[in-house]
């Protein structure tokens, strides 16, 4: 199955994370689909490769120089079997680069992937603080055992 996959949708999160900590804008921009669109945490709207990764060279050159970001393994949902949604959650930490000196930022991020080398089509951010974090990161009740207790999945915390 595609999850197996080297590059299959799990391993997009890995490479998103390498790519943005080693602010390596050629790496990043190999996660996409040549006409990906991406909205940003700030609801900025992207489309295409090139307008996607020209606007995250543009933060990585300066207000996000000596950022790092880490990320949580996404939960992957078959839409077919050459097609993926993926959501996962991101910290991303700021240094002294950033007007706002040092802060963490927690970001819920949706993706679509799909088999073309497993890449992102579509991508869509929405900024949490840490308790909305924990509060919405909740799976239907079947999903959460096999009786489908209503439990509520929750995040390890860090």
């Amino acid at each position: 199955m595609y999850t197996d996959h080297p590059m299959g949708p799990a391993a997009i999160t890995r490479h998103f994370q390498d790519a943005w900590n080693s602010h390596d804008m050629e790496a990043f921009g190999r996660l996409f689909h040549y006409d990906a669109t991406f909205v940003n945490r700030f609801a900025t709207y992207w489309r295409g490769v090139d307008q996607i990764v020209n606007g995250h060279a543009a933060i990585h050159a300066s207000i996000y120089s000596d950022s790092t970001l880490a990320i949580d393994p996404p939960d992957v949902d078959p839409i077919s079997d050459d097609a993926a949604i993926l959501h996962f959650w991101s910290r991303l930490s700021v240094g002294i680069a950033h007007p706002a000196g040092p802060h963490q930022i927690d970001t819920l991020i949706l993706a679509v992937a799909n088999p073309a080398q497993w890449r992102v089509a579509h991508s869509g951010a929405g900024e949490c603080d840490a308790d909305q974090r924990d509060d919405r990161r909740r799976r239907p009740a079947s999903l959460n055992s096999a009786t489908g207790s209503a439990a509520p999945g929750r995040r390890p915390a860090r």
